[in-house]
């Protein structure tokens, strides 16, 4: 139902509670997809600066990109399945770290990814 945000390798899987996404490995300076049609939530940032965007696809279901650069979209924002957001980072940090949330609770992404 969802596509992959980037065309990569998946270096880390889900493990709810450890890790509440997987992470996808891709060249640097990769664009950043959304994996379905909806709305932005939110930009935040890590602890550590690095943006976060958060995308509602409907009263329940959340998106989450996690380690990424270059966003170029706003909250509010209204983004159509495969659309560019951001780009992954440079170096060793070039993956995404993707989640799809339920309301908070965290779920694995790969049912929902084709």
């Amino acid at each position: 139902r969802m596509v992959f945000p980037v065309t990569g390798s998946i270096i880390r899987e889900y493990a709810k509670g450890k890790n509440e996404g997987i992470n996808i490995k891709a060249a640097a300076g990769s664009p950043v997809k959304a994996a379905d049609a909806g709305t932005v939530a939110a930009i935040t940032k890590s602890a550590d600066g690095i943006p976060i965007i958060v995308v509602r696809h409907d009263p329940e279901l959340l998106t989450v990109y996690a380690n990424v650069t270059d966003v170029s979209v706003k909250k509010g924002t209204k983004v159509t399945r495969g659309q560019s957001m951001a780009k992954l980072r440079d170096g060793n940090d070039a993956y995404v770290h993707f989640e799809v949330r339920k309301g908070f609770d965290s779920v694995d992404p790969m049912p929902y990814l084709q």
